[in-house]
């Protein structure tokens, strides 16, 4: 097979204040909070885009991917082609019944902390 080639394509990127140190969550799903803020998303919950930059304090500028084709740090096994969705950790794996769908694995991985591009897709909602 070929070769993992985790890129950043075309985005669609908006800017938030960090909610909190995010120093450790590049390239990780994060969901924008009540307070207008962003944190890292939690296990299988909404999210709403991927962590460009590396803010490490809150009220930093987040610079959040909303769409478009992003890296992301797989949590462990995605498989290119399925819906995926946020760990514990806002990293990226194959989607459950009950989870958010945060975008589409454009590649596979195999272990946590790897690599890999997505389509982000933070749209579509829980699938059941």
């Amino acid at each position: 097979g070929r070769t993992n080639m985790a890129l950043n394509g075309e985005q669609v990127n908006i800017t938030v204040e960090a909610g909190q140190d995010l120093s450790a969550k590049q390239y990780h799903f994060v969901t924008v909070a009540s307070d207008g803020q962003c944190d890292p998303t939690g296990d299988g919950l909404a999210g709403h885009g991927v962590l460009q930059n590396d803010p490490s304090a809150a009220g930093q500028a987040a610079n959040v991917a909303i769409a478009g084709q992003s890296k992301v740090v797989a949590g462990g096994t995605c498989t290119a082609g399925t819906y995926v969705a946020a760990d514990t950790n806002g990293r990226a794996v194959n989607i459950v019944s009950g989870d958010f769908a945060l975008g589409l694995a454009l590649e596979s991985a195999t272990t946590n902390g790897q690599i890999i591009s997505i389509l982000v897709m933070p749209q579509l909602g829980k699938v059941w």
